[in-house]
């Protein structure tokens, strides 16, 4: 309770704008059953795969920093109407059919209800939790947009400079620490292609074991991929950070926070302390779901989640 209590008041301090609208409970009278529905979804496929919680992860971030939470991610492109999903940053999220599952539980029990953007929050949230990080609660109410262009994607690539990420983040309100908490808490469980790290291959600072462990690795066909934490690749922690310290973060953006005047303090706290870092990560990641969310009468509540309700 004082977790939910503290996360609570620190959303009041954060995002009074989205206050108005965003409660925790919000369909408490509603649809009384929203969160355990999701819940369950959820849960029933992680005990499949565990790696839900990465897709997931990713899922969220890449909905919430292009138009904001309002799950335009989710949008199917069309014959001569390309969404969201047709860009080359979006091309490796998955976990849509989880997203459909959850929805269509929903519309049965509540119909034209529960937006897609809450089950993707509310989804992230409960993966989190089955992958042993912290139990938030999260605020909802918000409601689905109504446009999915790849005009709209500029999502920063794995060997964005510090500065440029800093500068990205704080576009969308969010702090410093609040790109290392969720840059860091991301790639915790997160994979990697080789393709997307051959320049931390070529550097010299890097782990000399790793580094030949991930060339052998990469040394296979069709692109492999490697887990971004080697020590507790499918657990929400800290342990990315104290890796990352060791000089043994895989991406570049892993690596450069902890060598950024910036940056490097944050890192090593968070390596120091996976408390701290769990608390962190739950305020960082109530906050990013707050960032420009449709509220009251705005957007719509989609029937399905891959298509706007007038069918465009």
């Amino acid at each position: 309770m004082r977790s939910i209590t503290a996360l609570f008041f620190l959303f009041c301090f954060l995002v009074p704008s989205a206050l108005a609208q965003l409660r925790f409970g919000f369909y408490g009278r509603s649809c009384p059953r929203a969160e355990s529905i999701v819940a369950n979804v959820v849960a029933n496929r992680f005990r499949r795969d565990r790696s839900i919680t990465a897709a997931f992860l990713r899922m969220q971030f890449h909905d919430c920093f292009v138009r904001g939470c309002d799950a335009s991610l989710l949008i199917d492109p069309r014959p001569g109407r390309p969404s969201e999903k047709s860009t080359g940053p979006n091309a490796s999220v998955r976990g849509y059919e989880i997203i459909d599952e959850a929805k269509r539980q929903l519309e049965a029990a509540c119909p034209r209800t529960v937006s897609c953007s809450d089950i993707v929050t509310l989804a992230t949230r409960d993966s989190v939790a089955l992958a042993g990080g912290p139990r938030f609660s999260v605020p909802t109410g918000r409601r689905d947009g109504l446009r999915s262009s790849p005009n709209d994607v500029n999502l920063p690539g794995p060997t964005i400079p510090v500065d440029a990420s800093i500068r990205l983040f704080a576009a969308q309100g969010m702090t410093t620490n609040d790109m290392v908490t969720l840059i860091g808490g991301g790639h915790s469980v997160g994979v990697a292609h080789c393709s997307l790290f051959q320049d931390r291959l070529a550097d010299p600072a890097m782990d000399r074991t790793l580094n030949a462990r991930l060339r052998n690795t990469c040394r296979a066909p069709n692109d492999p991929s490697v887990f971004l934490d080697q020590r507790t690749p499918f657990i929400v922690d800290n342990a990315i950070y104290g890796e990352i310290r060791r000089q043994r973060g895989i991406l570049r953006i892993d690596q450069n926070m902890g060598l950024h005047r910036s940056t490097s303090g944050i890192v090593s706290n968070f390596a120091s302390s996976n408390t701290l870092f769990r608390q962190r990560f739950a305020q960082a990641m109530v906050k990013m779901g707050t960032i420009k969310v449709l509220t009251g009468r705005s957007g719509e509540i989609r029937r399905n989640c891959r298509v706007f309700n007038n069918g465009r």
